[in-house]
């Protein structure tokens, strides 16, 4: 394949990464763009000058950046919360249902914690979460239909596994799920700012996303999609002052819930992740997500070559449609966490733990980023 075909769609000059790094760790937190840096700046010096002045013009925006999230998914309705993390939207949707004892939920056994204990907390109600078993099986669709029953009330997965960048066939899981009965909820931050996305076509009911990472925001800053038809079964369950329909009257505590997605905030959100949000899913979409997707695949499967080429031991599955931007690999003989440092060492940023080192670039990576980690790789190796 050509150089010109690793092209980076996000401009190298949109980001501000220091000279002689190559940042490989999106699964972990991505870089913020210029533009992001910037808009923070604007509102930190805002408060730091006029203090409550400073950042009412992002008070202001909420509405808009709401709606801006809406679009980046592809979504309808008026349904989006700005939470703190993608925990917080699992848990609006596991404590907002009307539980029955014997309920089921379906989820996989390497889901990150995020996705997991939401769910596993429902066990205290009579919830019965049943697991699909990994690595032994995935959860495809034949593998999803034999799980299903009469007693399925979610199914619940991450769009792409955080630990080996497995990416799962949301549109099929979703058919089944509806199917039986069930609402489809998707972890999507190991996918969402890489790969392009569309919840109501896919008919995901509930979606939730840190910033963090591949959409290239800062930490602590999350939001939940909701579809319409599962948006008017929620109930909100943790409560705060933001969540009526009428904010600014403090001592009407009987009033109605907001009629948008804000209902699920509760207490102040945070305006600083989410103006980060906004405009790094702008600087996302001038790229071109599908270009971002076409670029990360390309740059994952150069990189696998040339660790077959190297005797390493890929955790990852390959394949259309499966493959992700994260691969995660050891060097037989080679302790994955000392290889990490290593790299560290050589200003090559991964993810090292003893199971492996998760290499993970985003739209902004060139093939030099891939190829000198090769190199280094060969080095350790001796070869």
């Amino acid at each position: 394949m050509s150089t010109a075909a690793f092209a980076p769609p996000l401009a190298a000059d949109e980001f501000a990464q220091i000279d002689g790094l190559a940042y490989l760790n999106h699964a972990a937190a991505g870089v913020l763009p210029r533009r992001t840096r910037d808009a923070l700046l604007a509102l930190i010096n805002g408060q730091a000058e006029r203090g409550v002045l400073g950042f009412l013009s992002a008070e202001a925006a909420l509405p808009a950046i709401r709606e801006r999230i809406r679009r980046f998914v592809g979504g309808s309705g008026n349904g989006v919360a700005l939470l703190r993390n993608t925990g917080d939207g699992a848990n609006v949707v596991a404590r907002g249902l009307d539980w029955q004892q014997g309920d089921e939920i379906v989820l996989c056994d390497n889901e990150f914690g995020a996705n997991a204990m939401p769910w596993l907390a429902l066990r205290e109600l009579g919830v019965v979460v049943r697991f699909i078993r990994t690595p032994h099986e995935r959860m495809t669709p034949d593998v999803l239909r034999r799980e299903l029953s009469s007693r399925t009330r979610v199914v619940a997965v991450s769009w792409v596994s955080f630990f080996d960048g497995y990416r799962h066939d949301l549109a099929a899981l979703s058919e089944l799920a509806h199917g039986a009965g069930a609402w489809f909820c998707v972890d999507a931050i190991q996918g969402l700012g890489a790969f392009p996305l569309d919840a109501g076509a896919l008919g995901i009911d509930a979606l939730y996303a840190g910033g963090a990472k591949w959409l290239l925001a800062l930490p602590g800053a999350s939001f939940l999609y909701l579809a319409p038809r599962l948006f008017e079964r929620l109930v909100p369950r943790w409560r705060g002052w933001r969540d009526v329909a009428n904010i600014w009257d403090f001592l009407d505590y009987d009033q109605p819930f907001a009629p948008d997605g804000s209902r699920f905030e509760g207490g102040t959100p945070n305006f600083h992740g989410s103006v980060a949000m906004s405009n790094s899913m702008d600087v996302i979409e001038a790229g071109g997500l599908e270009r971002i997707a076409a670029h990360v695949l390309a740059l994952t499967d150069h990189l696998v070559d040339g660790l077959h080429a190297l005797g390493a031991e890929i955790a990852t599955v390959r394949g259309p449609g499966v493959s992700s931007g994260i691969v995660t690999f050891a060097l037989p003989g080679i302790d994955s966490v000392e290889l990490g440092r290593r790299l560290g060492k050589a200003n090559i940023v991964t993810t090292f733990r003893p199971t492996g080192v998760r290499v993970s670039p985003h739209g902004h990576n060139s093939i030099a980023d891939i190829d000198r980690l090769l190199e280094e790789l060969r080095a350790q190796a001796g070869r």
